[in-house]
C-alpha cells in the first residue's frame, strides 16, 4: 500500500520484514536517534512487530531552504534586470536629453551657434528642445546680421574717410601755393590758419580711417631696419609749427615702419600743440634693447586720474572741451608701436607732460 510515507516493518526480534525504500532506519536505535515514529503492530492484543515511520523533517527543511534560496536568487535577478532596464529607460528618456541640453548650452555660451541640438522629436522633451534649437538659429541669424551691419558701417566710414582726404589735400596744396605767392602778411597769416586747420582735419580723418582699417584687420605695418638718424626728418615733417627742438639722438639701427612711425610722431606733436601750445623738446637715449625718444612739452600736463585712460579708444580728457579730435590718436599710436615691436608710455613731470616712444634696436 502507498500512503505517501516512508516506513519500515520489523518483527519482534528486530528483523526487517519490509521497507518502502533503501536508506531508512532499519533498527530501533537508529529510528530513535532520528526521532522516527515507532508504532506497535498488534494481532488481537499480542504485539507481533514494530512499524517505524520515517521522520524526513531534515530533508524537507533542507529542500525548503534550497527552494527558498532559488526563489530569492530568481527574485533578485528579476529585480536587478528590472532596475537595469528601467534605469536605461530613464537615462534615455530623461538624463541623456538633459546632458545634450547641457552640452548645447555650453556651445551657445561659447558663441558656437553652428552646432545644432540633435533630439528625437518623439522624446517627451522633443518639443521643448526643438524650441531651444530654434532659439539657436535665431541667435545665429541675429549675430550674422549684426556682423554684416558692423562690417558695412566700418566699410562706409573707411570709404568716406578716404574720400574726404582728397579735397582736404587739395585745400592744403592751394593754401601752400597762395602763401608762397602772397605779399600781404595778413593774408599769409589767414592762409597759414587755413593750412593748419587742413592739417588738423587731415590728421583727424587719418585717425578715423586707420581705426576703421584696424578693426577690419587691414591696417598694414611693414617693419624693417632703419637708421636712427632718419628720425630727425620724421620729426621735422610732423612739426608744422616749427617749435620742436631735437637734441642729439644716439646712432643705432631700429626696427620700424617709417610711414607708421611718422603717423605716431605726428599724433604726438599735434596733441602737444593742441593741448599745451608750447615748444617741444625731443631727446633720445638708449635703454637696454630700446631707443627711447622723449617728447616733452611745458603745458599743464594730464591729471593723475586720467593717465590710465590715455590710450583707450575714443577717450578724451577734461581739457579737450572745445578742441577738435575723436580720442583715437594715442590709441592708434600704441597699436602701431606694438606692431613695430616697441611701445609708447607717458610721464607726468613738473611743468609739463612727456610721451616716450620705445623703438626696438636691431
Amino acid at each position: 500500500m502507498q500512503y505517501g510515507l516512508d516506513y519500515v516493518v520489523l518483527d519482534n526480534k528486530g528483523n526487517l520484514i519490509r521497507a518502502t525504500r533503501r536508506g531508512l532506519n532499519e533498527d530501533l536505535n537508529s529510528a530513535i536517534n532520528n526521532r522516527d515514529t515507532i508504532v506497535d503492530i498488534l494481532l488481537d492484543t499480542e504485539v507481533i512487530g514494530k512499524l517505524i515511520i520515517y521522520n524526513n523533517t531534515n530533508e524537507l527543511l533542507k529542500r525548503h531552504k534550497n527552494n527558498m534560496l532559488i526563489s530569492i536568487i530568481t527574485i533578485t535577478v528579476f529585480i536587478t534586470l528590472f532596475v537595469l532596464i528601467y534605469g536605461i529607460y530613464i537615462h534615455r528618456i530623461f538624463f541623456k536629453p538633459f546632458r545634450k541640453l547641457q552640452s548645447f548650452a555650453h556651445h551657445v555660451a561659447a558663441g558656437e551657434l553652428d552646432i545644432p541640438l540633435e533630439m528625437d522629436k518623439g522624446n517627451i522633451f522633443g518639443a521643448f528642445t526643438e524650441s531651444f534649437d530654434l532659439m539657436r538659429e535665431e541667435l545665429a541669424k541675429a549675430r550674422e546680421n549684426e556682423r554684416k551691419a558692423s562690417q558695412s558701417k566700418k566699410e562706409l566710414v573707411a570709404s568716406l574717410s578716404h574720400d574726404i582726404k582728397t579735397p582736404v589735400a587739395s585745400i592744403k596744396a592751394v593754401s601752400e601755393v597762395m602763401i608762397i605767392k602772397s605779399n600781404n602778411e595778413e593774408d599769409k597769416k589767414q592762409l597759414s590758419i587755413i593750412n593748419s586747420k587742413a592739417d588738423q582735419i587731415n590728421t583727424l580723418i587719418s585717425n578715423i580711417f586707420s581705426a576703421t582699417l584696424e578693426e577690419l584687420q587691414e591696417l598694414k605695418v611693414t617693419v624693417k631696419e632703419i637708421w636712427s638718424t632718419e628720425l630727425y626728418d620724421l620729426i621735422k615733417n610732423a612739426d608744422y609749427n616749427n617749435r620742436t627742438i631735437v637734441s642729439e639722438i644716439p646712432e643705432c639701427i631700429i626696427f620700424s615702419d617709417e610711414l607708421r612711425l611718422l603717423q605716431v610722431i605726428d599724433n604726438i606733436i599735434s596733441n602737444s600743440y593742441k593741448y599745451a601750445d608750447t615748444a617741444i623738446n625731443v631727446t633720445g637715449n638708449i635703454n637696454g634693447q630700446y631707443l627711447e625718444l622723449e617728447f616733452k612739452d611745458y603745458g599743464y600736463g594730464v591729471p593723475l586720474d586720467e593717465t590710465p585712460l590715455l590710450f583707450n579708444k575714443f577717450y578724451r580728457g577734461k581739457n579737450s572741451t572745445g578742441k577738435s579730435g575723436a580720442g583715437l590718436g594715442l590709441y592708434i599710436s600704441k597699436y602701431l608701436m606694438n606692431k613695430m615691436h616697441g611701445d609708447i608710455a607717458y610721464k607726468n613731470t613738473n611743468g609739463g607732460f612727456t610721451l616716450v616712444l620705445r623703438l626696438h634696436i636691431s
